[in-house]
């Protein structure tokens, strides 16, 4: 059976397309079935994420009715199939959650995962996305407004049934000023089911247009992402820890 994922995010620029294309490439990797689907209509980022952006068909011509499904479906290099929409200033007015079920359907057939990057924030896209989907997870950095905004998504996955799996907390720097992570799960009430860190070669990844569980999986941010994946499917997958933490363990032994 198909699990229908909606990512979601309160606020831009948390890392919500980046985990994305992450959770796609790791769940691959562990021999699912993946297609990402880029549902933020209006400032689409997945394709440019993945380097093809620039494909002739899209999910714009999808729900426009000048495409079939398959034709704006492509085949990533580390075996997940993507969707995506288009870049132009074309846009999709007044888009609702019909829409993309019915895009989800013609998917399901031999998919395990169909994950969706919904837009960010609380619009017409991002609830759209969210009711269509059976399950979200909300991802968030560990900064008071990120936090807030997501809390607002926990509201609209009960309003809508969508089954609230978890918050993934990204571009983790152990600064002072933070909100821990036992804080977060209580504001959202909802486990943390991922701790990603900062790391530059989330950077370097976007900018060679790769995932960075493929372009560096040894990383530490490619390691949790991919801890995220093992924790979808029921797999258990620990992340190395820094060298300074296990140089400390090893002294207080």
């Amino acid at each position: 059976m198909t699990r229908v994922i909606t990512v979601a995010s309160g606020k831009g620029g948390v890392g919500k397309t980046t985990l994305v294309a992450n959770l796609a490439a790791a769940l691959a990797l562990y021999g699912k079935s993946v297609v990402a689907l880029d549902a933020n209509l209006t400032t689409s980022n997945l394709g440019l994420h993945l380097g093809i952006h620039l494909y002739p068909k899209t999910l714009h011509d999808v729900l426009e009715g000048r495409a079939a499904i398959r034709e704006a479906t492509y085949q990533h290099k580390t075996g997940f199939r993507v969707i995506p929409a288009d870049i132009s200033l074309r846009k999709i007015r007044n888009v609702k959650s019909n829409d993309f079920v019915d895009v989800f359907y013609k998917l399901m057939e031999g998919t395990d995962f169909l994950l969706i990057d919904s837009a960010a924030g609380l619009g017409r896209e991002a609830r759209a996305s969210i009711e269509a989907a059976d399950e979200m997870i909300t991802i968030t950095n560990p900064e008071l407004p990120a936090v807030t905004d997501a809390m607002k998504l926990g509201l609209l996955a009960e309003k809508f049934e969508t089954h609230n799996l978890g918050v993934v907390v990204n571009r983790i720097k152990k600064e002072s000023h933070e909100v821990p992570i036992e804080h977060i799960e209580e504001m959202l009430g909802v486990p943390v089911i991922g701790r990603i860190p900062e790391d530059r070669e989330v950077r370097k990844s976007i900018a060679l247009k790769e995932p960075v569980v493929y372009h560096n999986p040894k990383s530490f941010a490619a390691q949790h992402m991919r801890s995220v994946a093992a924790t979808l499917i029921g797999e258990e997958y620990a992340p190395r820890k820094p060298m300074s933490l296990r140089l400390f363990g090893w002294l207080v032994r």
